[in-house]
Protein backbone atom coordinates (compact mmCIF):
# COMPACT_ATOMS: atom_id res chain seq x y z
CA UNK A 1 0.00 0.00 0.00
CA UNK A 2 1.58 3.28 -0.99
CA UNK A 3 2.23 6.01 1.71
CA UNK A 4 -0.70 8.12 0.77
CA UNK A 5 -3.00 5.94 1.13
CA UNK A 6 -6.45 7.65 1.61
CA UNK A 7 -8.92 7.43 4.82
CA UNK A 8 -12.31 6.80 3.35
CA UNK A 9 -15.12 7.62 5.60
CA UNK A 10 -18.33 5.95 5.36
CA UNK A 11 -21.62 7.66 6.38
CA UNK A 12 -25.25 8.05 4.78
CA UNK A 13 -25.68 11.83 6.36
CA UNK A 14 -23.91 14.30 4.39
CA UNK A 15 -23.57 16.81 6.97
CA UNK A 16 -21.97 13.71 9.23
CA UNK A 17 -19.74 13.38 6.45
CA UNK A 18 -18.82 16.71 6.25
CA UNK A 19 -18.10 17.57 9.81
CA UNK A 20 -15.66 14.46 10.17
CA UNK A 21 -13.63 15.41 6.82
CA UNK A 22 -13.32 18.98 8.56
CA UNK A 23 -12.06 17.35 11.52
CA UNK A 24 -10.01 15.00 10.26
CA UNK A 25 -8.20 17.74 7.05
CA UNK A 26 -5.78 19.06 9.53
CA UNK A 27 -3.84 15.10 9.34
CA UNK A 28 -2.89 16.17 6.05
CA UNK A 29 -3.97 12.37 4.08
CA UNK A 30 -6.09 12.12 1.38
CA UNK A 31 -9.71 11.88 2.76
CA UNK A 32 -12.17 9.53 0.72
CA UNK A 33 -15.89 9.74 0.91
CA UNK A 34 -18.78 6.71 0.29
CA UNK A 35 -22.45 7.05 1.48
CA UNK A 36 -23.66 3.28 1.69
CA UNK A 37 -22.01 0.13 2.55
CA UNK A 38 -21.97 -1.38 -1.01
CA UNK A 39 -20.07 1.52 -2.33
CA UNK A 40 -17.28 1.48 0.67
CA UNK A 41 -16.85 -2.34 -0.65
CA UNK A 42 -16.46 -1.04 -4.27
CA UNK A 43 -13.67 1.78 -3.13
CA UNK A 44 -11.95 -0.78 -0.74
CA UNK A 45 -11.61 -3.24 -3.49
CA UNK A 46 -9.71 -0.85 -5.73
CA UNK A 47 -7.33 -0.12 -3.06
CA UNK A 48 -5.56 2.44 -1.50
CA UNK A 49 -7.48 2.95 1.56
CA UNK A 50 -5.17 3.18 4.92
CA UNK A 51 -7.99 3.25 7.22
CA UNK A 52 -11.81 3.18 7.13
CA UNK A 53 -13.99 5.49 9.58
CA UNK A 54 -17.26 3.80 9.27
CA UNK A 55 -20.78 4.37 10.71
CA UNK A 56 -22.49 1.25 12.10
CA UNK A 57 -26.03 1.95 10.91
CA UNK A 58 -26.09 2.12 6.93
CA UNK A 59 -28.69 1.73 4.25
CA UNK A 60 -28.11 -1.99 2.59
CA UNK A 61 -24.72 -3.64 3.71
CA UNK A 62 -24.28 -2.73 7.53
CA UNK A 63 -21.39 -1.26 8.82
CA UNK A 64 -20.35 -4.54 10.77
CA UNK A 65 -21.66 -6.88 7.73
CA UNK A 66 -18.85 -4.56 5.59
CA UNK A 67 -15.84 -5.68 8.52
CA UNK A 68 -17.01 -9.34 8.10
CA UNK A 69 -16.28 -8.78 4.16
CA UNK A 70 -13.38 -7.04 4.74
CA UNK A 71 -11.76 -9.78 6.83
CA UNK A 72 -12.60 -12.68 4.10
CA UNK A 73 -10.21 -10.58 1.86
CA UNK A 74 -6.71 -10.89 2.11
CA UNK A 75 -6.27 -7.36 0.52
CA UNK A 76 -8.34 -5.72 3.19
CA UNK A 77 -8.07 -7.73 6.30
CA UNK A 78 -4.98 -6.02 7.91
CA UNK A 79 -7.01 -2.09 7.20
CA UNK A 80 -7.58 -0.56 10.91
CA UNK A 81 -11.44 -0.27 11.10
CA UNK A 82 -12.75 2.62 13.74
CA UNK A 83 -16.81 1.78 13.98
CA UNK A 84 -19.47 5.32 14.54
CA UNK A 85 -22.23 4.76 16.35
CA UNK A 86 -24.97 7.31 17.52
CA UNK A 87 -25.93 5.27 19.89
CA UNK A 88 -24.97 4.60 23.52
CA UNK A 89 -22.29 2.19 24.40
CA UNK A 90 -24.02 -1.22 23.37
CA UNK A 91 -22.29 -4.46 24.88
CA UNK A 92 -23.43 -6.72 21.98
CA UNK A 93 -22.51 -4.33 19.54
CA UNK A 94 -19.18 -3.38 20.75
CA UNK A 95 -18.40 -7.32 21.33
CA UNK A 96 -19.08 -8.14 17.76
CA UNK A 97 -17.08 -5.44 16.71
CA UNK A 98 -14.64 -6.29 18.74
CA UNK A 99 -14.59 -9.64 17.99
CA UNK A 100 -14.03 -8.83 14.04
CA UNK A 101 -11.33 -6.81 14.78
CA UNK A 102 -12.59 -3.63 15.13
CA UNK A 103 -9.88 -1.21 16.46
CA UNK A 104 -12.45 1.46 18.51
CA UNK A 105 -15.92 2.35 18.37
CA UNK A 106 -16.75 5.50 18.97
CA UNK A 107 -20.12 7.60 19.63
CA UNK A 108 -21.43 10.72 17.95
CA UNK A 109 -21.09 13.00 18.18
CA UNK A 110 -17.43 13.05 18.28
CA UNK A 111 -14.57 15.40 20.02
CA UNK A 112 -12.94 16.89 16.63
CA UNK A 113 -9.63 16.73 18.89
CA UNK A 114 -10.16 13.20 20.35
CA UNK A 115 -10.97 11.43 17.06
CA UNK A 116 -7.90 13.13 15.15
CA UNK A 117 -5.70 11.56 17.77
CA UNK A 118 -7.12 8.40 17.22
CA UNK A 119 -7.30 8.49 13.54
CA UNK A 120 -3.78 9.51 13.34
CA UNK A 121 -2.29 6.39 15.38
CA UNK A 122 -4.14 3.62 14.20
CA UNK A 123 -2.89 4.95 10.51
CA UNK A 124 0.48 5.82 11.40
CA UNK A 125 1.00 2.36 12.96
CA UNK A 126 -0.71 0.69 10.51
CA UNK A 127 1.56 1.87 7.99
CA UNK A 128 4.49 1.13 10.03
CA UNK A 129 3.32 -2.47 10.12
CA UNK A 130 3.14 -2.76 5.91
CA UNK A 131 6.54 -1.07 5.58
CA UNK A 132 8.18 -3.40 8.21
CA UNK A 133 6.48 -6.36 6.01
CA UNK A 134 8.06 -4.92 3.06
CA UNK A 135 11.46 -4.43 4.34
CA UNK A 136 10.96 -8.21 5.03
CA UNK A 137 9.89 -9.00 2.41
CA UNK A 138 12.96 -7.38 0.55
CA UNK A 139 15.39 -8.78 2.57
CA UNK A 140 14.05 -12.35 1.69
CA UNK A 141 14.05 -12.15 -1.71
CA UNK A 142 17.37 -10.80 -1.80
CA UNK A 143 18.23 -13.51 0.55
CA UNK A 144 16.81 -16.11 -1.91
CA UNK A 145 18.64 -14.92 -4.95
CA UNK A 146 21.93 -15.28 -3.27
CA UNK A 147 23.83 -18.48 -5.52
CA UNK A 148 24.79 -20.85 -2.67
CA UNK A 149 28.06 -21.43 -1.23
CA UNK A 150 30.07 -24.01 -1.79
CA UNK A 151 30.94 -25.64 1.27
CA UNK A 152 34.96 -26.33 1.39
CA UNK A 153 36.54 -29.27 1.72
CA UNK A 154 37.48 -30.73 5.24
CA UNK A 155 40.84 -30.17 6.65
CA UNK A 156 43.48 -32.46 8.26
CA UNK A 157 43.28 -32.20 12.01
CA UNK A 158 46.60 -30.55 12.94
CA UNK A 159 47.38 -33.39 14.94
CA UNK A 160 47.49 -35.92 12.81
CA UNK A 161 50.78 -36.70 10.94
CA UNK A 162 51.37 -39.33 7.95
CA UNK A 163 54.17 -41.83 7.80
CA UNK A 164 56.07 -42.03 4.78
CA UNK A 165 55.65 -45.81 5.23
CA UNK A 166 52.48 -46.25 5.47
CA UNK A 167 50.07 -43.94 3.38
CA UNK A 168 47.01 -44.68 5.48
CA UNK A 169 47.56 -42.34 7.73
CA UNK A 170 47.84 -45.08 10.45
CA UNK A 171 51.53 -44.83 12.33
CA UNK A 172 52.36 -47.66 14.66
CA UNK A 173 50.35 -46.91 17.89
CA UNK A 174 47.99 -45.33 16.85
CA UNK A 175 44.03 -45.62 16.87
CA UNK A 176 42.18 -47.57 13.65
CA UNK A 177 38.80 -46.64 12.35
CA UNK A 178 36.84 -48.28 15.55
CA UNK A 179 38.66 -45.94 17.83
CA UNK A 180 40.37 -48.62 19.29
CA UNK A 181 44.42 -48.72 19.77
CA UNK A 182 46.38 -50.56 17.40
CA UNK A 183 49.25 -52.46 18.82
CA UNK A 184 52.09 -53.37 16.44
CA UNK A 185 54.76 -55.80 16.99
CA UNK A 186 58.61 -54.44 15.90
CA UNK A 187 60.74 -57.69 14.78
CA UNK A 188 62.53 -59.77 17.09
CA UNK A 189 66.01 -58.93 18.35
CA UNK A 190 68.81 -61.76 18.11
CA UNK A 191 69.87 -62.59 21.67
CA UNK A 192 73.46 -62.30 22.60
CA UNK A 193 74.69 -65.87 23.65
CA UNK A 194 76.17 -65.89 27.28
CA UNK A 195 79.76 -65.97 28.22
CA UNK A 196 79.85 -69.39 29.92
CA UNK A 197 78.76 -71.18 26.37
CA UNK A 198 81.42 -68.98 24.78
CA UNK A 199 84.65 -71.63 23.90
CA UNK A 200 87.98 -71.66 26.43
CA UNK A 201 90.56 -69.94 24.66
CA UNK A 202 93.89 -72.40 24.06
CA UNK A 203 96.35 -69.67 24.84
Amino acid sequence: MPPNARILIVDDHEDTLYALESALAPLGHLLGRATSGDEALKQLLRGNVGLLLLDVHLPGTGGLDVVRYMRRLEQTQLIPVVLLTGFVRDPQLGAAAYALGVADLVTTPVDPWALRTKIRHLYDAHQRHLALEREIRALRARFDERPGTPVPPALPHPHAHTSPSEPTGRTPGSSNETGHRVRTRSAPVPRRPDRAAWPACPY
